[in-house]
């Protein structure tokens, strides 16, 4: 069931601890439907002649680390895939806002790499797809830079909208105490609405021009680096306060653990989420959108819920509602947990757990973390994933794919050890051949999507505005309330088809024309909306 508010809501609404270290910063990886459960794969399926399972099989594989960096590497990468029974590669194109990719918004990396012509996506695309095995370009959605020395384009989001920018033209994020960077660390606002319109056309213009399976988002939250395990210390920048400010009237500047502040923060990486998927959803619905999501220490059944856990209340990246509202196909846990420690070994339980009962009618991929793991116990979490049914298992990472690999330099040792480990894994809870689950709530779908606007006046932008979309003409369902983001769009997913209704509701509109628009299953219906005024 959809977490939705009614059309009465809308009008009501008118009148107003020991924790598990974080995944690393350098090189860290960090899929949300199927209506009916995807049992574990069937032992034995070539033998009988039965159709593959379906199960999501994979590596992240980082880019701060060598796999995909000439042609000949992306060949082993490929050829060891192969070996483990993969059928999807999770290859990190986008780190601080360049891309491993020559023909996209964001500018070519300045890693050294093979010289243009080569290009690294479009490579691992070509030798993949012709091994039968998905690729996912990964994208940090909002780390901006990593480094002492800047970029050398001056088209990067760092030169143009970082320390020399003033106003909305600048990015960046800011912590309560006014620190923009942290170390060499420095990251985007989600609050600030050109920022997110450009990683929306940046992640598309990856879509628009490479033949991808999919999107897969990490870092789509607020940044670590806070006062505390379960406050968030960022979103402080003058956009960030100003946008708070005309949506609450408040006039203080909130603390970092202001319950109302957390919520508005949570809302702007959702509207970044819902934005990418409606967008990428008008381009081509075959491709899934998947996220990296958080699960930082123990799960909900340790902190009393959901609301408790440090996803929701350390990051502010409420994934579990992306599930719900079905803004994601796929949530890739980054469930990096050490199996032979037992305080960790009960997280790992904790979260494989929650994230089955927040599955929804999406897809969840356990991703456990090889580099905290000998092989049994990698071996050992792999056969929980199978066992409790998830729609698939992804390891990370592909660079380091055990704890002694992690240990090593040896690039012989880190081979050796990913050799013996995808030996073990395909002697028991990988064995069998599998398929990519089918994202049915595309290929057979039932629903239909909204992506509109709403401006006021001649033209301004309506910023965090209401708008109700009342289905007419016996459209079964009942109304829903959206609302806009910092540049006036909206979105909504899964709507019975027919007709509805489009009107602002924001108390103060004055002159707002009804529009209407017709939903239809598995397409996406454009709208426009506008205002004489708000009060």
């Amino acid at each position: 069931m959809r977490r939705t508010t009614t059309f009465a809501a809308a009008c009501a609404l008118l009148p107003t601890l020991a924790l598990a270290a974080p995944a690393g910063a350098a090189t860290t990886a960090a899929p949300a439907g199927a209506a009916t459960t995807v049992a574990p794969a069937a032992a034995g399926n070539e033998a009988t002649g039965d159709a593959p399972a379906e199960q999501w099989r994979g590596y992240w594989v980082d880019a701060f680390n060598e796999g995909i960096y000439d042609a000949g590497q992306v060949t082993e990468l490929v050829d060891e895939a192969e070996a483990l029974g993969a059928n999807a590669l999770v290859v990190q194109v986008g780190r601080r806002f360049d891309c491993f990719c020559n023909d996209a918004i964001y500018p070519r990396t300045d890693a050294w790499i093979a010289p243009a012509p080569y290009d690294p996506l479009a490579e691992v695309i070509e030798q993949a797809h012709a091994a039968g095995i998905e690729v996912h370009a990964w994208v940090n959605a909002t780390t901006l830079w990593n480094s002492a020395t800047p970029p050398t384009s001056p088209e990067h989001a760092y030169n143009a909208h970082g320390f020399d920018a003033e106003g909305q033209d600048r990015w960046l994020n800011q912590r309560v105490d006014g620190s923009e960077r942290i170390g060499n660390n420095t990251y985007i606002d989600p609050a600030n609405p050109d920022a997110v319109d450009y990683v929306v056309d940046a992640v598309t213009s990856i879509t628009e021009n490479y033949d991808v399976d999919g999107i897969n988002l990490d870092y789509i939250r607020y940044p670590d680096y806070n006062s505390g395990a379960f406050v968030n210390d960022w979103g402080y920048s003058e956009v960030s306060l100003a946008r708070f400010a005309a949506e609450t009237g408040r006039t203080d500047v909130p603390e970092p653990d202001d319950e109302e502040f957390s919520d508005w923060r949570r809302d702007q990486v959702s509207n970044l989420v819902r934005k990418i998927y409606v967008n990428m959803y008008e381009i081509d619905p075959s491709d899934r959108l998947s996220v990296d999501a958080v699960t930082y220490s123990y799960g909900p059944q340790s902190y009393g819920g959901w609301e408790g856990t440090r996803p929701y209340a350390n990051v502010m990246q409420d994934w579990r509602a992306w599930l719900d509202e079905g803004i994601v196909d796929t949530v890739t846990a980054m469930n990096y947990k050490r199996e032979w420690m037992p305080d960790q070994a009960r997280m790992f339980d904790e979260w494989s757990e929650a994230l089955m009962d927040y599955r929804a009618d999406r897809h969840v991929v356990n991703g456990p973390a090889l580099y905290l793991n000998d092989i049994d116990s990698i071996v050992a979490q792999a056969e929980q994933t199978v066992e409790m049914g998830f729609d698939g298992w992804m390891g990370y990472s592909y660079a380091n794919p055990t704890q002694d690999a992690t240990g090593s330099s040896d690039p012989a040792v880190k081979d050796a050890e990913r050799a013996a480990l995808t030996q073990a894994l395909r002697n028991g809870p990988l064995a069998d051949e599998v398929v990519v689950p089918e994202m049915t709530w595309k290929t057979e779908a039932s629903t239909g999507n909204v992506s509109g606007s709403v401006t006021i006046g001649t033209g301004e932008v309506a910023d965090q505005v209401d708008v109700v979309l009342e289905p007419v003409a016996g459209t079964p369902g009942e109304a829903v309330l959206v609302r806009t983001d910092g540049s006036g769009w909206f979105g909504a997913v899964d709507l019975a088809p027919g007709r509805y209704r489009v009107q602002v509701v924001e108390e103060g509109a004055a002159g707002t024309a009804s529009r209407f628009v017709t939903v239809t299953a598995g397409g996406v219906a454009e709208t426009a909306v506008a205002a004489k005024a708000l009060a």
